[in-house]
């Protein structure tokens, strides 16, 4: 209940909004928010990254405001969100942190900016202010369902053996306190008690993140081998600008982006501008959504090429599942 109030506030109306500087226009293919304590490299990353300035300076809260910038990477344009450095109390409203959050809420992946130099319980501490405003850090989405009824009592159901207390009666005294006395719950997975107070509460973003662990070149080889057992972590030096290749890389992976590439009829590919698309196993219709959602009302067929067909081409329909780098040429109804 906690919870929910306190994001109605972050993002409603009333003084708990937005606040200057932090409703910044998304752009691009997608958007990153950079989130940290203060003075970690943050600003510094976002200059290396984009080459857009952001002020950095050698005392706390240098960064005040979101400051947007665009880095391009295998033809796809990724909006950089350097936001400003949040501290323990964050999601309670403490440095302006709901407004913090509430703008990281708005981002398809999350790089939480670490200063090897400092304490890990820095991880620790980002991840409980995150996760008290309803943001899950690679967390699976639990394949939960959960349907409100007007009446009939509890209808629960497992495909699967529960190990970690959640049951029937669990839930029921847990819906008790949302004043819910019937419904449909069927779980397709052995979930927790969180998960399921999460899918009631239907409030939580699931978002990938990566641990990027700044001023690597402050430390020894044996400390890096330290490191580099912590899982979805890249250590970087922004000021150096070490590794920032496989940053990049990382970052294009964990957000599972593709590259499709149109061909006009008669003309070659357009592999300047690629139409990226996000979704796991992207069609044919996903593809036409993407470049205009009336086009997929004229669509007839599609001739493809790439790793996705036999044949090249091959005709196929909007249901056709297509894979990275793939060439499409839409033809429309007559």
């Amino acid at each position: 209940k906690l919870r929910r109030e306190l994001l109605a506030e972050a993002t409603g109306g009333g003084g708990g909004g937005g606040g200057e500087g932090f409703d910044v226009k998304k752009s691009g293919d997608t958007r990153v928010g950079l989130v940290g304590f203060p003075s970690v490299g943050k600003s510094t990353l976002l200059t290396t990254l984009t080459g857009t300035f952001s002020e950095a300076a050698n005392y706390e809260f240098t960064t005040l405001t979101a400051i947007p910038g665009t880095m391009k990477y295998r033809g796809a344009k990724i909006q950089i969100l350097d936001l400003p450095g949040i501290i323990e109390g964050a999601k309670d409203g403490k440095g302006r942190g709901r407004q913090v959050i509430s703008a990281a809420r708005t981002c398809n992946m999350i790089l939480i900016v670490l200063d090897c130099m400092k304490p890990v319980t820095h991880k620790r501490i980002i991840e409980h202010e995150l996760g008290g405003f309803g943001i899950r850090l690679n967390q699976e989405v639990p394949d939960i369902t959960f349907r409100r009824k007007n009446g009939g009592g509890l209808n629960f159901q497992s495909s699967v053996p529960q190990t970690k207390g959640l049951d029937r009666d669990v839930c029921t005294r847990l819906l008790k306190e949302f004043r819910i006395s019937s419904a449909d719950i069927f779980l397709r997975g052995d979930y927790d008690i969180d998960q399921f107070i999460d899918v009631v509460n239907g409030d939580c973003i699931y978002l990938p993140a990566l641990y990027v662990m700044n001023k690597i070149d402050q430390l020894t080889i044996e400390e890096l081998d330290i490191i580099d057992q912590m899982p979805y972590h890249v250590p970087i030096s922004g000021y150096h600008r070490w590794n920032m290749d496989d940053l990049m890389e990382e970052i294009w992976d964990a957000l599972k982006m593709m590259r499709i590439y149109t061909k006009p009829k008669g003309q070659i590919p357009d592999y300047d501008e690629p139409v990226v698309l996000h979704a796991v196993k992207p069609t044919v219709e996903d593809f036409c959504n993407r470049l205009h959602r009336g086009l997929i009302k004229t669509f007839h067929y599609a001739w493809v090429w790439g790793s996705s067909v036999k044949h090249q081409p091959q005709r196929v329909g909007k249901q056709h599942v297509l894979h990275d780098e793939d060439v499409v040429q839409i033809v429309k109804k007559v």
